[in-house]
Protein backbone atom coordinates (compact mmCIF):
# COMPACT_ATOMS: atom_id res chain seq x y z
CA UNK A 1 0.00 0.00 0.00
CA UNK A 2 1.17 3.52 -0.91
CA UNK A 3 0.60 6.48 0.86
CA UNK A 4 1.71 9.84 -0.13
CA UNK A 5 1.35 13.19 2.11
CA UNK A 6 0.40 16.39 1.08
CA UNK A 7 2.60 18.65 -0.84
CA UNK A 8 4.45 21.04 1.97
CA UNK A 9 6.22 24.69 0.90
CA UNK A 10 9.53 25.48 1.91
CA UNK A 11 11.43 28.32 2.44
CA UNK A 12 14.91 27.02 1.96
CA UNK A 13 16.91 25.73 -1.10
CA UNK A 14 16.59 22.07 -1.56
CA UNK A 15 20.22 21.26 -1.05
CA UNK A 16 19.87 22.32 2.54
CA UNK A 17 17.08 19.96 3.03
CA UNK A 18 18.78 17.03 1.49
CA UNK A 19 21.87 17.77 3.57
CA UNK A 20 19.81 17.83 6.42
CA UNK A 21 17.43 14.56 6.30
CA UNK A 22 20.26 12.89 4.46
CA UNK A 23 21.92 11.85 7.76
CA UNK A 24 20.41 10.00 10.69
CA UNK A 25 22.80 12.03 12.81
CA UNK A 26 20.89 14.92 11.90
CA UNK A 27 18.24 13.56 13.61
CA UNK A 28 20.15 12.84 17.18
CA UNK A 29 19.56 16.39 19.07
CA UNK A 30 15.53 15.96 18.20
CA UNK A 31 15.17 11.83 18.67
CA UNK A 32 17.52 10.98 21.37
CA UNK A 33 15.53 12.06 24.04
CA UNK A 34 12.10 10.99 22.54
CA UNK A 35 12.81 7.38 21.87
CA UNK A 36 15.19 4.40 23.88
CA UNK A 37 18.63 3.81 22.94
CA UNK A 38 18.83 6.04 20.09
CA UNK A 39 22.06 5.25 17.92
CA UNK A 40 22.99 6.83 14.23
CA UNK A 41 25.18 7.16 12.16
CA UNK A 42 25.31 9.24 8.69
CA UNK A 43 24.14 5.62 7.10
CA UNK A 44 21.77 4.01 9.95
CA UNK A 45 20.11 4.54 13.31
CA UNK A 46 18.59 1.84 15.95
CA UNK A 47 16.36 2.69 18.77
CA UNK A 48 13.79 0.85 20.76
CA UNK A 49 10.17 1.17 20.46
CA UNK A 50 7.67 -0.13 22.59
CA UNK A 51 9.98 -2.90 23.23
CA UNK A 52 10.81 -3.25 19.94
CA UNK A 53 14.23 -2.62 18.32
CA UNK A 54 14.31 -1.01 15.07
CA UNK A 55 17.39 -0.50 12.70
CA UNK A 56 16.49 1.77 9.62
CA UNK A 57 19.06 2.50 6.83
CA UNK A 58 19.49 5.28 4.05
CA UNK A 59 18.68 2.96 1.00
CA UNK A 60 18.60 5.51 -1.61
CA UNK A 61 20.31 9.21 -2.17
CA UNK A 62 19.54 11.21 -5.21
CA UNK A 63 21.75 15.01 -4.09
CA UNK A 64 18.48 17.65 -3.96
CA UNK A 65 16.01 15.34 -5.36
CA UNK A 66 15.39 12.07 -3.14
CA UNK A 67 16.06 10.29 0.39
CA UNK A 68 14.83 6.64 0.80
CA UNK A 69 14.80 5.21 3.75
CA UNK A 70 14.38 1.09 4.60
CA UNK A 71 14.74 -1.90 7.31
CA UNK A 72 18.02 -2.31 8.17
CA UNK A 73 17.70 -6.26 9.55
CA UNK A 74 21.68 -6.18 10.59
CA UNK A 75 20.66 -3.52 12.86
CA UNK A 76 16.79 -4.28 14.10
CA UNK A 77 14.75 -4.33 11.30
CA UNK A 78 11.12 -3.79 11.45
CA UNK A 79 7.99 -5.97 12.21
CA UNK A 80 6.64 -4.48 9.25
CA UNK A 81 8.52 -4.55 5.77
CA UNK A 82 8.58 -0.64 4.62
CA UNK A 83 10.25 1.72 2.10
CA UNK A 84 10.27 5.43 2.84
CA UNK A 85 11.57 9.00 1.25
CA UNK A 86 10.96 12.29 0.71
CA UNK A 87 10.69 14.07 -2.65
CA UNK A 88 11.92 17.92 -3.45
CA UNK A 89 11.59 20.07 -6.20
CA UNK A 90 13.50 23.79 -6.39
CA UNK A 91 10.39 25.47 -6.98
CA UNK A 92 12.27 29.07 -6.32
CA UNK A 93 10.88 31.70 -9.28
CA UNK A 94 13.50 31.62 -12.47
CA UNK A 95 15.23 35.04 -11.60
CA UNK A 96 13.73 35.77 -8.72
CA UNK A 97 16.10 36.15 -6.07
CA UNK A 98 14.33 38.89 -3.53
CA UNK A 99 11.76 36.04 -3.16
CA UNK A 100 13.98 33.95 -1.39
CA UNK A 101 14.37 29.92 -2.28
CA UNK A 102 11.50 27.51 -2.42
CA UNK A 103 11.03 23.88 -2.49
CA UNK A 104 8.11 21.59 -2.45
CA UNK A 105 8.88 18.89 -0.41
CA UNK A 106 6.17 15.26 0.02
CA UNK A 107 6.48 12.42 2.00
CA UNK A 108 5.51 8.40 0.79
CA UNK A 109 5.07 5.28 2.77
CA UNK A 110 5.10 2.37 0.69
CA UNK A 111 3.96 -0.26 3.34
CA UNK A 112 2.80 -4.15 3.63
CA UNK A 113 -0.17 -4.07 5.40
CA UNK A 114 -2.70 -7.56 5.27
CA UNK A 115 -6.44 -5.95 4.84
CA UNK A 116 -7.22 -6.30 8.82
CA UNK A 117 -4.23 -3.65 9.55
CA UNK A 118 -4.97 -1.70 6.39
CA UNK A 119 -8.57 -1.03 7.51
CA UNK A 120 -7.56 -0.67 11.47
CA UNK A 121 -4.73 2.13 10.62
CA UNK A 122 -4.51 3.30 7.14
CA UNK A 123 -6.38 6.34 8.05
CA UNK A 124 -3.84 7.05 10.88
CA UNK A 125 -0.90 6.60 8.72
CA UNK A 126 -2.05 9.09 6.21
CA UNK A 127 -2.38 11.62 8.66
CA UNK A 128 0.41 10.86 10.78
CA UNK A 129 2.29 11.57 6.61
CA UNK A 130 0.65 14.76 6.72
CA UNK A 131 1.24 15.80 10.08
CA UNK A 132 5.14 14.83 9.76
CA UNK A 133 5.47 16.92 6.74
CA UNK A 134 4.01 20.32 8.40
CA UNK A 135 6.30 19.68 10.95
CA UNK A 136 9.56 18.98 8.85
CA UNK A 137 8.31 22.29 6.87
CA UNK A 138 7.45 23.91 10.22
CA UNK A 139 11.09 23.24 11.31
CA UNK A 140 12.76 24.27 8.04
CA UNK A 141 10.74 27.61 7.76
CA UNK A 142 11.23 29.19 11.32
CA UNK A 143 14.83 28.04 11.42
CA UNK A 144 14.82 24.86 13.91
CA UNK A 145 17.00 23.22 11.80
Amino acid sequence: MRYTSKQVQIAQEDERIFRVLSSFENFSPILADKVEGWEATEETCRFRAKGLTIGLKMAEREPNKLIKVCADEATGGVPIPFTFWAQMKDTTPEGDAASGPQTHMRLVLDVELNMMLKMMVGGKIQGALDQIADQIAHAFNNAHI
